[in-house]
C-alpha cells in the first residue's frame, strides 16, 4: 500500500502542493466548529451558533462554483490569492464582532463574507494531481484517494485543535489557527506555479449553463446534500452532548475519532482497484452510512458515542470518493473544477441546514434531539440515494465498452477539489479506469 502511494508522491512538485494543500485545508474542519464553540460560548445559544455557521456555508456554496469557474478561465493562483485575503480577513472580523458581543447581523455579514471568498482548495490540490497524473488513470485514482485521506486527517487533527483553543484558552481561539492556516498554507500552495493547471485557452469557446444541467448531477448533487446534513448536525449535537456530559473539551475528541475511521477506510480503498460498477459502491457506501448513524441516537456515554463513531466512519470517504467519481465522469472537458465544486456545495448546504436546525432543537430539548435530526439527514441521504441510482444505473449502461472506448485520461481531462467532509465539512475524488484487455469498465475513485 505505502508503495502504491509512493508512486504518485515522487512526480515533481506533487509532495510540495499536496502538503500545502494539506496546511490550506485545515480552515474546513475547524471554522464550522469554532464558530459553534466561539457563538454558543459567547453569546450562550446554540441555535445562534447553528444560523451563523450556517450563513458562512451557504455562503460557500453560493460562491463557490463561481469562483471555480473563474479558476478554470484564469488561473488558481490570479483568482484565489485576492479571495483567500478577503475570507481571512472577513473571518478576523467574525472573531472582533464575537468578542465585542455585537448584534448578530455583525456575526451573519461578516460570516457571509467569509464564506463567500474561501474557495475549495480541495478541487485546486485534485486539479493538480490531474494535471500531473492525467495520462496515468490508475495513479489518478491513487493521488485522490491519498487527498481523501489527508481530508480526513485534518478533521482529526482540526476538531480537537480549535475544542481545546476554545475550551482552554479563549472561546475565540478556535478561529485564530484557521486563519493563520488559510494565509500560510494557502499562499504557499498558490506559489506553486510549476504545477498550476494553465487556464483554459482564451480562444476556445466557453461553456454556457450550469453542469447542473448534465444528466444525472442534481439528484447526485442532492444526496451530498443530505449526506452533509449528517455531518453538520453530527458536529453541534456532538458539542452539546460532551458538555451535558460534563466534558465539553472531548467533543473535538470524539469528532476526530468519526474523522479516523473514514481516514483508514479512505488509505484502504485507495491502495486498490475495485471492478464492481461505481454506482453500486456508491449506493452501498451511502446506506452503510444512513444505517450506521441510526446508533448515535442511542449512545449514553462519550466512549461509546466515540465507538460507534469510530465504526460508521468507515463508510464516509469510500463514499465521498465514489460519489464525485460519478460527478467527474459527467462533466465536459473544461468544467471538471466546477462540477466537483458543485460536489462540495451540496455538502455546503447540507452541513449550513443540518447544523442550524439540530442547534435549534438542542436549545428545546437537548443533544437527544440534534442526533435524531443526525438520524433524519440519514433517512434523506438514504432516499437521494435511491432516486438517483436509476440514473447512476443508466449512466453506467451508457457507457462504451467496445476497444475503442475513452480512457479515464478523457473523462478526467479537465481541473478539479473535497473538497470536504465531516464538520463542515468535508472532502471528493474521481476514478474510472479502462481494462481494454476485458473489454469493459472498470471504475476506481478518489
Amino acid at each position: 500500500m505505502l508503495q502504491t502511494y509512493r508512486d504518485v508522491l515522487v512526480r515533481p512538485g506533487a509532495a510540495a502542493f499536496s502538503a500545502t494543500g494539506v496546511v490550506a485545508r485545515l480552515p474546513m474542519s475547524m471554522v464550522g466548529i469554532g464558530t459553534v464553540l466561539m457563538v454558543s460560548a459567547v453569546y450562550e445559544s446554540y441555535g445562534l451558533a447553528g444560523r451563523v455557521a450556517a450563513v458562512l456555508v451557504i455562503a460557500q456554496a453560493i460562491c463557490g462554483p463561481r469562483l471555480a469557474r473563474l479558476v478554470d478561465r484564469h488561473g488558481q493562483a490570479r483568482v484565489m490569492r485576492p479571495a483567500l485575503l478577503v475570507s481571512a480577513g472577513s473571518t478576523s472580523a467574525l472573531v472582533v464582532a464575537a468578542t465585542l458581543q455585537a448584534p448578530a447581523a455583525w456575526l451573519y455579514v461578516t460570516a457571509a463574507l467569509a464564506g463567500a471568498t474561501i474557495g475549495s482548495f480541495g478541487s485546486l490540490v485534485r486539479a493538480r494531481w490531474t494535471h500531473v497524473l492525467g495520462d496515468d488513470p490508475r495513479r489518478v485514482h491513487t493521488a485522490y484517494s491519498l487527498e481523501s485521506a489527508l481530508d480526513e486527517l485534518v478533521f482529526i487533527i482540526g476538531p480537537v485543535l480549535a475544542t481545546v483553543l476554545a475550551t482552554s484558552i479563549a472561546p475565540t481561539a478556535g478561529l485564530v489557527v484557521p486563519v493563520v492556516a488559510m494565509v500560510v498554507g494557502g499562499l504557499a500552495f498558490l506559489s506553486l506555479r510549476r504545477t498550476e493547471p494553465p487556464p483554459a485557452p482564451a480562444h476556445e469557446p466557453r461553456p454556457r449553463g450550469s453542469v447542473l444541467r448534465r444528466p444525472g448531477m442534481v439528484v447526485i448533487v442532492l444526496v451530498f446534500v443530505a449526506i452533509g446534513s449528517i455531518f453538520g448536525a453530527t458536529d453541534v449535537a456532538t458539542v452539546a452532548f460532551a458538555e451535558e456530559s460534563g466534558s465539553k473539551g472531548l467533543a473535538g475528541v470524539i469528532l476526530a475519532v468519526f474523522a479516523l475511521g473514514s481516514l483508514i477506510s479512505g488509505l484502504l480503498y485507495g491502495a486498490r482497484h475495485w471492478a464492481s460498477p461505481l454506482h453500486r459502491r456508491f449506493a452501498i457506501g451511502v446506506v452503510a452510512l444512513a444505517v450506521g448513524v441510526c446508533a448515535f441516537f442511542l449512545a449514553q456515554s462519550l466512549w461509546v458515542l466515540a465507538a460507534v463513531m469510530f465504526v460508521v466512519g468507515f463508510a464516509i470517504a469510500p463514499s465521498i470518493i465514489t460519489g464525485n467519481a460519478l460527478v467527474a465522469a459527467l462533466m465536459p472537458p473544461g468544467r471538471l473544477t466546477e462540477g466537483l465544486t458543485w460536489v462540495s456545495t451540496g455538502l455546503g448546504v447540507g452541513v449550513a441546514v443540518g447544523s442550524s436546525v439540530a442547534g435549534v432543537r438542542i436549545d428545546a430539548a437537548g443533544s437527544h434531539a440534534g442526533f435524531l435530526v443526525v438520524v433524519v439527514s440519514g433517512a434523506g441521504a438514504l432516499v437521494a440515494t435511491l432516486v438517483a441510482l436509476p440514473s447512476m444505473r443508466r449512466h453506467a449502461a451508457s457507457e462504451p465498452t467496445r476497444d475503442d472506448a475513452p480512457t479515464d485520461r478523457d473523462a478526467l481531462s479537465s481541473e478539479a477539489e473535497p473538497v470536504s467532509a465531516t464538520g463542515g465539512a468535508t472532502v471528493a475524488a474521481c476514478e474510472l479506469a479502462t481494462d481494454r484487455t476485458a473489454g469493459r469498465l472498470d471504475d476506481a475513485s478518489r
